[in-house]
């Protein structure tokens, strides 16, 4: 079964690209330092989670 055609996007004109992604803007993330950033120890068999479900969603 031959693979099907691949084919990506190339920008030919930098410039124009470059100011067309400037134009889009510049997402803003806001932190919360109350935030629970580790996740509480729940007691079950199995590797320990590392973040709470908020930093995640985040």
């Amino acid at each position: 079964m031959p693979k099907p055609d691949t084919s990506r996007y190339r920008p030919t004109n930098w410039p124009s690209y470059n100011a067309s992604l400037k134009r889009r803007g510049f997402p803003s993330i806001w932190f919360d330092p109350e935030m629970e950033w580790y996740a509480v120890r729940t007691g079950r068999r199995g590797p320990p989670e590392i973040f709470s479900d908020s930093a995640i969603q985040m």
